[in-house]
Parts: structure tokens; sequence; C-alpha cells
């Protein structure tokens, strides 16, 4: 059976929708929202109606019968960690989602609008491999401070797809396989698949790992000490250096990799140091998580929309090809990822999983 989805994806100005037959997309619409839009609404939950509303439009626009429609999913937010997989939204989900129980996020808006059109329609909704999945190892969660644990925060989504995509593509199946993926977008994150469960991932969100386009990653932390209690920086001004202002913004007031490639091969040396020290850095990480894997890594995928360069990809795998072979996914395809959730879980591949 060909099923027939609606996917949704919000971000803080927009919202992405796509449907889609089975894999196969029939559309996909990218919904601005202006600052004076969104000015209004003093918290996230606030945006549903409005959104909700736009969606419809688009589809109405789009002579789409929505009657027709198997299931409705939506990126899931900041919820209590789980498991990855494919969740039916539940009531208790949809009041965590509502408090935004690890922090408000716009994709906390993802499995509320998924859940409010499913239920008009009397179809089930979906989210599928929150950003807070967690399937950390016990002993990957001791941080060296009692009251610190670490944290499972990452692309999850678009990891677990690729990782997902390779175990079908090889015939060898993702839970029988150890993997690294390194997703490299505006945050990057490294995470360690062993038999189908992401054992060890740096936290991408807020402060771990490489550092990233507009992340600071791992910091000397005795000096990040110093600087909070300087007096010279707020709480909020700190977590901007680290989430927002790190890494190339920090460094070279930019985030956009692709320019600072070109800057470097026209002989600036100052993008080119800091080139290095992101290859370097992602190198390390790639080389902790083959430790945790016992250095049996089946392979190594590359992901996210930086996997496009035709020149970090050659530097980075020639510092990684010695633990195992690399292949690369470029880009970061979330609504066709969310849809193929939905189909695992619709076609009896997969079990919907229970969110509590």
């Amino acid at each position: 059976m060909s099923y027939k989805l609606l996917v949704i994806n919000p971000g803080s100005t927009s919202t992405k929708i796509g449907l889609f037959e089975g894999e196969r997309e029939l559309f996909q619409e990218t919904i601005r929202h202006t600052n004076e839009e969104l000015k209004g609404y003093n918290a996230i939950y606030d945006q549903f109606k409005f959104r909700e509303d736009l969606i419809l439009n688009v589809l109405k626009e789009k002579n789409f019968d929505i009657k027709k429609l198997n299931a409705v999913v939506g990126r899931g937010g900041m919820l209590k960690p789980v498991e990855g997989g494919t969740y039916i939204v539940n009531d208790i989900m949809i009041e965590d989602l509502k408090i935004g129980v690890q922090g408000p996020h716009a994709s906390n808006l993802g499995g509320i609008l998924a859940r409010a059109i499913g239920d008009e329609l009397n179809v089930p909704s979906y989210i599928v491999d929150p950003v807070v999945t967690d399937e950390l190892e016990d002993v990957a969660r001791l941080s060296g401070i009692l009251e610190i644990q670490r944290k499972s925060k990452f692309h999850a989504l678009n990891q677990k797809a690729v990782a997902k995509r390779y175990g079908k593509e090889t015939g060898k199946g993702y839970e029988n396989l150890n993997l690294i993926v390194v997703h490299m977008g505006g945050g990057i994150s490294v995470g360690a698949h062993k038999k189908g469960k992401v054992v060890d991932v740096n936290n991408a969100l807020d402060g771990d790992g490489p550092f990233s386009p507009e992340r600071a990653g791992s910091v000397p932390v005795g000096d990040l000490i110093k600087m909070c209690f300087s007096g010279k920086y707020s709480q909020n001004e700190v977590y901007r250096k680290i989430v927002g202002k790190g890494g190339f913004v920090g460094y070279l007031n930019t985030n956009d990799a692709r320019g600072i490639i070109d800057k470097m091969k026209k002989g600036d040396k100052k993008c080119e140091k800091v080139y290095k020290a992101f290859i370097y850095q992602i190198t390390k990480e790639v080389g902790k998580m083959a430790a945790v894997l016992n250095g049996k890594v089946d392979q190594i995928l590359l992901t996210g929309g930086i996997a496009y360069s035709n020149v970090l990809v050659p530097d980075l795998k020639s510092n990684i090809e010695w633990i195992s072979d690399v292949t690369v996914y470029p880009g970061e395809d979330e609504l066709l990822a969310l849809a193929q959730g939905a189909i695992r879980v619709l076609s009896g591949e997969e079990k919907t999983k229970e969110y509590k």
C-alpha cells in the first residue's frame, strides 16, 4: 500500500510541510513567518492555531483533499529523553510539548500540529527520532561531576535516517552494524551507532564536541568558569558565545562554511587556520567514537549540508579512512526522514512506540 502522508517541520521563523505518497514527495512548501507576525505570541505554543491555519490553507491552494491522508507526521520536540523510533502522539506527549520539558523550541509544535490535524481526520499522528533521542550506555552518562550528567541532544532524525539507509542499501541491516555518523551543519554531531543504538554522541545543542559554524563545542572549563564570574558578561551573553556566536561566527563573523573555504583557497590565512582546526576537531571526535566501538567500525557516514563540500569531504576522509571506509550522504532531508519513519510503522516494519 502507498500511504499518503502530511509531514510538518516547524522552525523558529518558518514551517516546512511536505506531502508524500510513500517515499515519493508530491510537493514541499516552506511557509515563512515574519517577526511582525510572531511578536504577538508570548509562548511558542500560542502560535499553534496560527500555523495550523496556514498549513491547511496551503493544502487547499494545492487542491489536495486532506481526507485522503493516512497519517500526519511532525518533527519531535524537546521532550523527556526517549529511545529512537516512531512515536504515536498521545495526550502525555502533547502536555510535555506544550510546556517544553527540556526547553522552549519551535519543534515542540511539530507533534501538536500533527495531532490536531490527524484528530480532525481520524488518522494517526506521529513524531520520529526527536532531538532528545537518548540511547546512551550508562557509562557514557557520567561527566565527572556528580550534579552534571552527559545528555544526548543531537541530529537524531538525520543520523538515524542515513544509518538505516546505509544498512538497507548494503543489505546488512542497521541493527547488525557498528557505524560512526558525522552530521555537519550549523551544529556538528558525531554518533557511535552500535547495532541499532546510538550508544554515545556529543551534545550538539549546547556545548560538546567539535566547534561548528555557530557553536563553540567543548571549551576549556576552567577558562569558561573565569569568564562566567568575570562580571563582564551576563549568563545569556556567555551562552550565546557557546551557541549562536561560537565557532566560525566567533572567529570569522560568518557561519558560511562555503565562503570560508573559498577565501582559504584564495590565500586567506585566518580562514585556513580556522578551517584546519575545524577538520582537526571533527577528526578527534571520530577517533573518540571509534574507541567507544572498540575499533570495530563497519563504516563512517558523513551527512549534513557541509557534506556537499568537494574540498572539506576529501580532507576529512584522508584523516579518518584509516579507521574505516567512508560513505557520504550530503544534505539533511528531514521531511523524507519523517515520512520514512511513519511508513515503517504503518507497513509493520517497525512497532509504534508509546511516549510515557
